[in-house]
């Protein structure tokens, strides 16, 4: 059964993806290690987990599985559930995959080294609403792919 994953710490597209998965009748299971208001809705679950390192994480990797969609930011866990063949999107429309979490991943620690170092670092981007659209372009393209 295709169901979606939101890693929902710090997830700003939580909204685009209830509507989308309302439209395709989709479970979306919502994960963090505190409350977080989701809409009325048999088919949207929050699941709160204990506040330990990588808790989330390590539940959504017990519980996701193929073809499934993981919507997240974190690089390291998008590398897990890629492991487990679910389909991972990052919050600006980004699909991660085999082929390019490698490189991604030491482009990351290549920016991690940089700000050890004491290189100045703005950080990610604000979203735009050309990342929103694109997200939602890319969401509903990996759900007809997969459907």
């Amino acid at each position: 059964m295709l169901d979606i994953y939101i890693d929902a710490d710090g997830c700003a597209v939580k909204d685009e993806i209830y509507k989308v998965a309302n439209r395709y009748d989709l479970q979306v299971i919502v994960v963090a290690n505190q409350y977080i208001n989701i809409p009325m809705s048999l088919k949207i679950r929050m699941e709160v987990v204990d506040s330990g390192f990588d808790a989330a994480d390590d539940w959504i990797i017990e519980h996701i599985d193929t073809d499934d969609i993981l919507i997240t930011s974190d690089l390291l866990l998008a590398e897990r559930a890629l492991q487990k063949k679910a389909r991972v999107l990052g919050p600006k429309g980004h699909e991660h995959d085999a082929e390019n979490i490698g490189s991604t991943l030491a482009s990351r620690e290549l920016a991690s080294h940089l700000r050890d170092l004491g290189q100045k670092n703005t950080g990610p981007s604000a979203m735009t609403k050309q990342d929103r659209s694109r997200f939602l372009g890319k969401l509903d393209q990996v759900i007809q792919k997969l459907k």
